[in-house]
């Protein structure tokens, strides 16, 4: 599962230590992947989820969290940080309660098959990280519950390697302004800049204009703003951000439609467009990566999110 950094505007655990929290996720995904398989080969009756203890993130101070396990910003060299981001592959025999971090997958009912309870397991898992997307043990901002049934962001979450780390709409600040930029995606090798368009099904989009797209469906048509406009602006200020901070790391940007057409036979030699054609196709190559996080990757990373607009507010309020 990809893992989700920063969401909209909301306070995330990534921002507090983006050096901690992508090894922990892994941990314990994996750790508490590993406990529900032993549990469901062995026969455990599972109990009901008012049967299943919660332990309150509040109640869990930091001086008992994990020490984390590299620096990002220390004095080890690139291939000590990498050498340790490898160690995650094992998974340990018992998680405290204090490591999990409230995070304890259950089921309601014995699946019939592995694959049945992997589905399960991901799909908390995946309300677990809108969670750390949109909390922190101090602060919290109010979480849409659209997000719940977003496709995109479940599909990006749940069948991306966890190497990736997913910026899904942030607000950025540009010169004290804020500016909304739609998905980026930053993997060990490159950064992603998306921009989804996505209307009716099967819809047909011309490139036949510099400030808008025809739209057909049917035989109706109509308009709708150049995608590339706001795609071009996101690879500027990303761009901007990274020469800033002296980071060389590729971007590049793509246009994609998952239930659509998209026709531009002229379009920009360093623009992707991706539409139901080619879509599982694209989806398939990111899949299929099996780089792990790499220093680069995160000091990109890290970068952005040193440069995105977050609105919380007290627990305690």
């Amino acid at each position: 599962m990809a893992q989700l950094v920063k969401l909209l505007d909301y306070i995330s655990r990534y921002e507090n230590d983006l050096s901690h929290y992508p090894t922990q996720y892994i941990r314990l995904k994996k750790s508490q992947w590993e406990r529900m398989k032993l549990q469901w080969q062995n026969g455990a009756e599972f109990p009901g989820r008012e049967e299943i203890p919660e332990v309150e993130e509040e109640q869990l101070r930091e001086g008992n969290w994990l020490t984390p396990l590299f620096s990002l910003f220390g004095r080890r060299k690139e291939r000590e940080f990498e050498a340790e981001t490898d160690e995650m592959d094992v998974v340990t025999d018992e998680v405290s309660e204090l490591e999990n971090f409230g995070f304890n997958p259950y089921v309601l009912s014995n699946p019939g098959n592995l694959e049945h309870l992997r589905k399960l397991f991901l799909d908390q898992l995946f309300h677990f990280q809108l969670k750390w997307a949109s909390s922190t043990l101090r602060e919290t901002s109010h979480l849409s519950a659209r997000f719940m049934g977003d496709n995109l962001l479940r599909s990006f979450t749940q069948q991306l390697p966890d190497s990736f780390l997913l910026f899904y709409y942030p607000i950025l600040q540009v010169k004290k302004a804020p500016v909304e930029v739609d998905i980026i995606l930053v993997t060990p090798l490159e950064c992603l800049c998306i921009t989804i368009v996505e209307q009716e099904d099967i819809a047909a989009y011309v490139a036949n204009g510099d400030r808008f797209w025809t739209k057909k469906v049917g035989t109706k048509e109509s308009r709708i703003l150049n995608p590339l406009i706001g795609l071009n602006r996101m690879e500027k200020i990303i761009s901007g951000i990274f020469s800033t901070q002296g980071i060389d790391f590729p971007i590049k940007k793509f246009v994609l439609s998952r239930n659509g057409y998209i026709d531009y036979p002229g379009s920009p030699f360093d623009i992707k467009i991706i539409d139901r054609r080619t879509y599982n196709e694209w989806f398939t190559s990111l899949q299929q990566s099996t780089f792990p996080m790499k220093f680069n990757q995160f000091k990109a990373a890290q970068s952005i999110l040193d440069n995105v607009q977050t609105t919380a507010f007290s627990r305690l309020d």
